[in-house]
């Protein structure tokens, strides 16, 4: 059996089920906003390094922004649930097959992880915290993703999971030490730190027990990432076979408690309980944390405004799946909801939601009211009726009957 000729016909496969869902995506108008987002940061991101503030943070703003993309890891296998019957017996031959799902896995974010480089550095070269030059530094940035991939590869096959769990968070300690010593300390100083470092984690790396294929957790994660790809999909069009990813999150355990158990309210609360266990809300989360620091960081001027009405309208988006949400349902069709029930609920869930995020995102506004008063509360009042147009869109896609999300 030839193993990268089966990864690369499922991964084919893969791509083939998702071309024909393309023409959607261009057609919602998606690459019409991305063009005019690019346009905007491009005038923005100009203006920034015409005239660069003495005391920007850049070092922080590389650490946040390279961290991730040098320390987040993941790849496609594309393996199925009958592998564990049907290729039980390559076990011994399946790093051929895994091989180009890590290179490609680490090509792919290389290159974002460059990009990202290659965007910061006019900046960065442009104050007093600068040292080093751009290919050193891509070098140490590839060399903490390649650290950070294989310390991935282990994670995923070691026998205890609450030790996987500490390997990860060591994972992203390592990976933001690294950059951190090469951006605050002189490069030979944090190259020998780096090296260290690196080896000390390489030999912790060593000592838990793994299994030889971790059949189960690679078939679940593959199963995840393709339910993500699918969820995206979602945004624009009816994906038949879409599952969430469904967190414990007991945090947001009593969440929805106070809702009356009543007919009216039961998809309420059943939308509630699904929000805050399902993929749409971490996805929301991360938005509107990095949104708040954009806008506290650019407060005081039209910028802020600018990102946060992109980040609620982005926000707005990413609610709009909830429409979709359990539309496959078995139960619901048993269930006797009242007419209409699940439209009024859907809509008035993600009103309600981007009213509060429209609050979360632009409380930085507040502390500008005594010195700009009137742009502040109009940012605010934008944010507001960003929210009222999304409820007003959702009540006529609720109303068109050829729709069938609701």
């Amino acid at each position: 059996m030839d193993l990268k000729e089966l990864r690369r016909q499922r991964r084919s496969r893969f791509m083939g089920s998702m071309i024909p869902y393309a023409g959607y995506v261009i057609r919602s108008g998606v690459a019409m906003v991305l063009l005019l987002v690019l346009i905007a940061f491009s005038a923005w991101y100009t203006a920034l390094l015409r005239d660069t503030p003495a005391d920007l943070p850049i070092r922080w703003i590389m650490l946040v922004l390279l961290l991730p993309a040098a320390v987040h890891s993941s790849f496609r296998t594309y393996l199925q649930s009958p592998d564990t019957i049907f290729l039980l017996p390559q076990g011994h031959r399946m790093k051929e097959y895994f091989a180009p799902a890590w290179v490609s896995g680490n090509v792919w974010k290389i290159l974002r992880m460059a990009f990202i480089l290659i965007t910061l550095w006019p900046l960065y070269i442009r104050t007093d915290a600068a040292h080093g030059s751009l290919l050193l530094t891509a070098l140490v940035l590839i060399a903490v993703k390649l650290l950070s991939s294989y310390g991935l590869w282990r994670e995923i096959a070691m026998l205890s999971r609450p030790a996987a769990a500490g390997y990860q968070l060591l994972r992203w300690a390592v990976g933001g030490l690294m950059i951190a010593a090469w951006l605050w300390q002189p490069p030979l100083r944090a190259l020998i730190f780096i090296v260290i470092l690196a080896a000390a984690y390489f030999a912790a790396l060593r000592v838990p027990n793994r299994h030889a294929v971790p059949w189960e957790r690679l078939i679940a994660t593959e199963k995840n990432q393709g339910t993500r790809a699918l969820m995206m999909l979602g945004w624009f069009v009816d994906v038949p076979g879409r599952e969430q990813r469904v967190y414990a999150r007991r945090y947001l355990s009593r969440w929805g408690a106070g809702i009356a158990w009543k007919r009216d309210s039961a998809y309420r609360f059943l939308l509630t309980k699904s929000f805050a266990r399902g993929d749409v809300f971490g996805i929301v989360l991360r938005i509107a944390v990095l949104g708040m620091l954009l806008v506290l960081w650019n407060r005081s001027s039209y910028a802020g405004t600018g990102i946060y009405l992109f980040f609620l309208f982005i926000t707005g988006i990413q609610l709009s799946a909830l429409r979709k949400l359990h539309s496959e349902s078995f139960w619901l069709t048993v269930y006797p909801l009242p007419a209409g029930s699940r439209a009024y609920s859907t809509t008035q869930f993600i009103f309600r939601t981007l009213l509060v995020l429209a609050l979360v995102l632009g409380w930085p506004f507040l502390l500008t009211l005594g010195e700009r008063p009137l742009p502040a509360a109009s940012s605010l009042l934008c944010g507001a009726l960003l929210a009222f147009f999304f409820k007003m869109y959702m009540q006529r896609k609720a109303a068109d009957p050829d729709d069938e999300d609701l």
